[in-house]
């Protein structure tokens, strides 16, 4: 896969410790939800913020998707918590 841009909002990226990065994901990775569990295992801040999964949202390239959303030619992939409207 080619290198994705991976975008944190809120408390993932607090938790984190940075709003944005670059990375080539590993042979292997072809969902969302396999992104988010290597992404746990790159350290304790991952760890923390994807700690629980099922309710961390996705869109690639700006649209919403479920972890079972293939990755293939996303160039933009971002992670934010659930939201609320008022």
């Amino acid at each position: 896969m080619a290198e994705v841009k991976l975008i944190y909002f809120a408390w993932l990226r607090e938790r984190i410790g940075h709003g944005e990065e670059t990375a080539v994901l590993p042979p292997g990775i072809t969902t969302v939800a396999e992104l988010v569990s290597w992404l746990r295992g790159r350290g304790e801040g991952y760890a923390r913020a994807f700690a629980q999964p099922d309710i961390v949202r996705a869109a690639i390239d700006r649209r919403h998707s479920r972890p079972d959303t293939p990755l293939a030619g996303a160039r933009e992939i971002a992670f934010f918590p659930p939201m609320t409207g008022g």
